[in-house]
């Protein structure tokens, strides 16, 4: 792959969205960084630059949690750059603390881990759609985990039997269902799209919060998410699923066409987009 590439990360102000921020920046990559307050988008930025002697990566910001503020980005985006190699999807929200354990929803009415996790990622693709298959060969990666649940479609929003750690599952599942299904409708020559469990419980300030220790390093995540952005032997590969840097199977839903139409037909109507594909 040749560098510079310009790349757009959600989630970037910390944890594995930063660390892999800082590991391609060091690599003279183009970054657009995402991020929901300001200051801290700020402070990573500068710490960018001053850490890696480059200019400060140019910064975009958004709450995920309102759809409208989705498609603004999506602007913002297209106003920032004519070009766009890769989109990182890794901006959410985890099962339980700091965002709670009990049910709660997004601007918009909808399941909040669903709407963060999945729906916000989901329209972010597809408004920025265009803009990536432009710029062809591009990437999509999908910061997906193997805490998976499957979809009920008659309570897609949970109202009956809600658990963080159900509502998490459900989100990420749903994120690896549109990845396949996107990936079936677009050209690989054109963009692939690809999603992975990077880590398990890195030592992020979201899973501290909620368990208190870690498992894998933040290193493991980056070198595993970095893999599908950048390396050249992936350059066509696409629909797949990985546990770290290993390809693996997702949840049998997954793999269901009907389950993943209905999917992708009840998202499109959920963010009000008619698809592009």
């Amino acid at each position: 792959m040749t560098d510079p590439r310009t790349i757009l990360i959600t989630g970037a102000t910390d944890g594995l969205g930063r660390a892999l921020a800082h590991r391609l920046a060091a690599q003279d990559a183009t970054l657009l960084l995402h991020g929901r307050d300001p200051d801290r988008l700020d402070r990573t930025a500068t710490d960018i630059a001053a850490t890696h002697g480059v200019p400060p990566p140019r910064i975009v910001q958004a709450d995920l949690a309102e759809l409208a503020q989705v498609r603004r980005l999506a602007e913002d985006v297209r106003t920032t750059t004519d070009r766009l190699d890769v989109l990182v999807s890794n901006a959410g929200i985890g099962s339980g603390e700091p965002d709670g354990r009990d049910r709660r929803t997004s601007v918009d009415g909808y399941e909040l881990r669903f709407a963060v996790n999945y729906l916000a990622g989901f329209l972010l693709t597809l408004e920025l759609l265009p803009l990536l298959r432009r710029s062809a060969p591009a990437r999509i990666v999908n910061v997906a985990s193997l805490g998976q649940h499957p979809l009920d479609f008659d309570d897609l929003m949970i109202e009956h039997g809600y658990s963080g750690t159900r509502a998490y599952g459900q989100s990420k599942l749903a994120q690896i269902m549109s990845t396949f299904e996107l990936a079936d409708r677009l050209p690989a020559a054109d963009v692939t799209v690809n999603s992975l469990h990077p880590a398990t419980y890195m030592p992020t300030k979201m899973v501290l919060a909620e368990i208190g220790h870690h498992v894998d390093s933040i290193d493991t995540g980056v070198d595993a998410t970095h893999r599908l952005v950048t390396s050249t032997a992936l350059a066509t590969t696409s629909g797949r699923f990985f546990d770290r840097t290993r390809e693996t199977r997702a949840h049998a839903q997954a793999y269901d066409s009907h389950a993943r139409a209905e999917l992708w037909t009840r998202s499109l109507t959920l963010v009000g987009h008619a698809s592009p594909t």
